[in-house]
């Protein structure tokens, strides 16, 4: 398996664009790859797709350029180490509150004696074995550690967090940062905002990149010009449910247009 080379692009200071895969399916999931982004996030924890379909999406991926992030459900290292094993190239953790949260998250990325991850030879991730030497040697450099801050309580150990080694980048999840916050939507409002700023300013200390999930791609260079590199917009239910609505309108409108002859 051939790492698409995130964790060093990042390292690079790029911006990179990406976006959920939340279906479950491997046909989006490769349309989706094959579309030009950066990166696409595997979501396992608010996707339709079980852990079972989560092989087959990789697969799909695999011929494409985005690097394969997998969001887990929880930080439980046998979840963790399941998904970098068939592949993931960066594992992305939920509800991150504290230290010991984060700890256990990037833990479960590594192996000993970094670490605690499983080791497993015949694996998609070492080529079934064939290239488990340089995997192994490799991890540090190529797995992404992405740590979620989306509640009050990770945004007060927002800097004891982002100095964790492993932790290579704090991803901002607005809807539930809002919603800790008690302004849920509101992106403009003070908290959210002195909230941004304050994580985005741990990061910077520690040498982290950040990233975040946007729902207007207009806001895209807002976002950017703040420094921040990995960033998300839509997903393969969006552009599907989008593409279906807009053209059954065009349709619908076009049936009370007269026809000439």
């Amino acid at each position: 398996m051939i790492m698409k080379g995130l964790k060093k692009r990042l390292a690079a200071g790029e911006t990179l664009s990406g976006c959920w895969l939340n279906l479950g399916s491997p046909l989006t999931a490769e349309i989706v790859g094959l579309s030009g982004f950066d990166w696409v996030l595997l979501d396992l924890e608010h996707g339709a797709g079980e852990p079972k379909d989560l092989l087959h999406q990789l697969q799909a991926l695999g011929n494409t350029a985005a690097a394969p992030v997998v969001r887990v459900e929880s930080v439980a290292k046998q979840r963790i180490h399941r998904v970098l094993d068939v592949g993931a190239e960066g594992v992305m953790c939920p509800q991150i509150k504290t230290i010991e949260d984060a700890l256990s998250a990037v833990k479960g990325m590594h192996y000993p004696p970094i670490g605690h991850r499983g080791v497993a030879k015949m694996v998609r991730a070492t080529g079934f074995g064939k290239n488990f030497n340089a995997y192994v040697a490799n991890t540090q450099n190529d797995i992404v550690g992405i740590i979620q801050i989306e509640t009050v309580e990770a945004v007060e150990n927002v800097e004891a967090i982002a100095a964790i080694d492993g932790v290579d980048v704090l991803f901002i999840g607005p809807a539930d940062l809002t919603m800790s916050l008690g302004v849920f939507g509101q992106l403009d409002h003070p908290l959210f905002t002195e909230a941004l700023a304050k994580i985005i300013a741990a990061a910077t200390k520690a040498g982290k990149a950040t990233g975040i999930l946007i729902f207007d791609p207009a806001e895209f260079a807002h976002y950017q010009s703040m420094g921040i590199q990995l960033i998300a917009c839509g997903s393969d239910a969006t552009f599907v449910a989008n593409g279906a609505s807009e053209l059954a309108k065009k349709l619908n409108q076009m049936k009370n247009v007269p026809t000439t002859n």
